[in-house]
């Protein structure tokens, strides 16, 4: 048995090993036909919530209510929605989206839009541009067993924005890589920080959005029906992380999680044949 036959071995009894718990989407309201594909949410300490949609669809942030009714909505300027795929929050009130789904790995325009607490309150607001590259990636798009480039899920933490890849490779690995970047403006080479292993079901282990608890305690990864819960970690070192399993229950596309409090995830899903455009709230033991 040659070595990489048995490390796929060793990870496949491990994915069996792990123990998966069942949890209750709690649904709180419907997003209008309008955000059909809603694909990242953040909360603001008052307690407000954003949303944004995905490739296809406009420049804008829009504030909803617990309900999932559109508010308010904000048209970024100097911002293009290449492929909008995730929301995050520093403790300062900057809001970041991250630009940058790359179902093909195909991308080289990589960026995360950085917009100002200041900025938050302009009809059209700024934003900077932190542009970044993987430094693993020297193909566009690579070879499918390299296929690790896609990203949907990222949060803020002490300065560094934390970036967790998709996984597309084939045959499936179940890895999601972890890099990080810095959160101001600029052009950065992202930093490596290591590989997560989640399971080995193509359908329910590859990240779509993520995010970090107020105590900076817990990280969620999101992912098709599965929440993955890490705690146990010093960042920026989270590949030794506990990570705890969650069965969903659903078919529906979930894309979007954000932590409300320490205790309680907020999860959004775009529309789909089994339904969805749903705003839920899940209570965590």
């Amino acid at each position: 048995m040659n070595k990489l036959v048995l490390i796929f071995l060793v990870m496949a009894v491990s994915a069996c090993a792990q123990q998966t718990y069942l949890g209750e989407l709690d649904k709180l309201g419907k997003f209008p036909s309008k955000l059909k594909e809603v694909s990242g949410l953040e909360v603001t300490e008052d307690g407000k919530i954003w949303v944004i949609e995905d490739s296809g669809n406009k420049d804008k942030i829009y504030r909803v209510d617990a309900e999932g009714d559109i508010k308010e909505s904000l048209k970024i300027d100097h911002a293009k929605n290449i492929d909008w795929e995730d929301l995050t929050m520093d403790t300062e009130g900057n809001l970041y989206i991250g630009d940058f789904g790359n179902n093909r790995n195909a991308r080289e325009d990589l960026v995360i839009y950085k917009v100002t607490k200041d900025e938050m309150g302009r009809k059209e607001p700024n934003a900077d541009k932190i542009e970044f590259s993987y430094p693993q990636q020297t193909n566009f798009p690579p070879e499918k067993d390299s296929l690790y480039f896609d990203t949907e899920g990222f949060f803020h933490l002490n300065d560094y924005l934390y970036i967790f890849t998709k996984n597309r490779t084939r045959p499936y690995t179940g890895k999601t890589l972890i890099y990080r970047v810095p959160d101001r403006e600029g052009q950065y080479e992202a930093e490596f920080l290591g590989s997560l292993f989640l399971c080995n079901d193509q359908d329910h282990c590859s990240v779509t959005s993520a995010d970090i608890s107020p105590d900076e305690k817990t990280i969620a990864l999101l992912s098709y029906g599965y929440i993955f819960l890490l705690t146990d970690f010093t960042a920026p070192d989270f590949t030794k992380s506990s990570i705890k399993i969650i069965d969903l229950q659903t078919d529906t596309q979930i894309e979007s999680v954000c932590f409300y409090d320490d205790k309680t995830l907020l999860v959004a899903d775009e529309e789909n044949k089994h339904g969805g455009r749903k705003l839920y709230e899940l209570k965590l033991d």
